[in-house]
């Protein structure tokens, strides 16, 4: 009887260690920065849905501005600036543009020369602007969806290589991602729907490490994969939890691997379980999550991407909660 049990008390405790929430460590090395960014109280922040760092540690935004996701999509542009530079320190707007210009706002990226790369979902479009809103490139046929060498199905995010090329996860409506060179020339483009290796379900962030090694946050299946330049499947890197979603990756200058996931399950005050930052090691460790309020704990929030800057202050965007959350490491 003894025996049975202790059986019973240790099946117990392990099916309450196996849930989809579990945390693998009670602690966090970061906390959350109060009272960050610093914007006037007239100032009304949409979704943010990208966010990047430029060369001078000043955070870029794209929002929506008080616009939602709708379907169909609205067909006109929205009038108010969707883009925002933020002061790192103080949260306070340095610059912002983009008015009239973005039906759909989603991915933002930043590469080495401080040129502004931008996704529009309701578009089908990608866009190069320069650091202070000169357009430089677009690409996609607005208004226009395909899956081929001219155009995008809802595309996502963009990561930047140190010699210009880059690369367009492409996205909802496609599962595919698409290299092009710094000129903007088609070189080619890889994956189908599914869960096999080399397959996505809704690429939906993309980045680059210092080996040209790509990642890709396949959303739904809860994972990062990694390819070579040429679109080579290398490697599987998963989420530590069973949840539905992992929007984004970021990769700081140690070469340190950060994602964010999304559990919508509801809680029993009918507001979701929400979102956690974690990392992932080389040997697919994933480990240190913590949620919108520094703890471990996950609160009602939806983080859509993340970046981090040179002092590994790591920044994410709720689109629940429309805000932008800084986290800093603890000393």
């Amino acid at each position: 009887m003894k025996l049975f049990f202790a059986l019973l008390i240790i099946s117990f405790v392990l099916s309450c260690q196996s849930g989809t929430t579990k945390n693998n460590t009670s602690t966090t090395n970061y906390e959350l920065v109060n009272n960050w960014p610093e914007l006037s109280k007239n100032y009304y922040l949409g979704q943010p849905t990208g966010i990047s760092i430029d060369k001078d540690d000043h955070i870029f935004v794209f929002h929506r501005a008080g616009r939602k996701w709708t379907s169909p999509f609205p067909d006109s542009a929205i009038s108010n600036n969707t883009i925002l530079e933020l002061d790192n320190e103080s949260g306070k707007i340095i610059n912002s543009w983009g008015a009239n210009a973005f039906i759909m706002p989603h991915g933002l990226t930043v590469d080495n020369q401080n040129n502004i790369w931008l996704t529009d979902v309701a578009l089908h479009q990608i866009f190069k602007f320069s650091h202070d809103g000169k357009l430089l490139m677009k690409l996609g046929v607005a208004k226009v969806s395909g899956n081929d060498s001219l155009h995008f199905n809802l595309p996502t995010d963009i990561a930047v290589a140190d010699d210009g090329s880059f690369y367009v996860s492409d996205g909802y409506g496609n599962s595919r991602v698409v290299k092009f060179s710094s000129s903007g020339k088609y070189i080619k483009s890889w994956g189908t729907y599914g869960n096999k290796p080399g397959e996505f379900i809704i690429p939906h962030g993309i980045a680059l490490d210092k080996n040209n090694t790509l990642y890709v946050a396949d959303r739904q299946n809860n994972r990062v994969q990694l390819f070579d330049a040429n679109g080579n499947f290398l490697k599987e890197l998963k989420n530590d939890m069973q949840v539905k979603q992992l929007p984004s990756i970021a990769i700081d200058n140690l070469g340190q691997l950060f994602a964010i996931d999304y559990d919508p399950t509801k809680k029993k005050d009918s507001t979701v379980n929400g979102s956690t930052i974690f990392e992932i090691d080389s040997s697919q460790h994933a480990k240190n999550h913590f949620g919108a309020n520094g703890s471990t704990k996950r609160t009602t929030s939806w983080f859509h991407d993340l970046a981090i800057d040179s002092k590994g202050n790591i920044y994410v965007g709720d689109i629940i909660g429309m805000k932008i959350l800084k986290f800093k490491l603890k000393k």
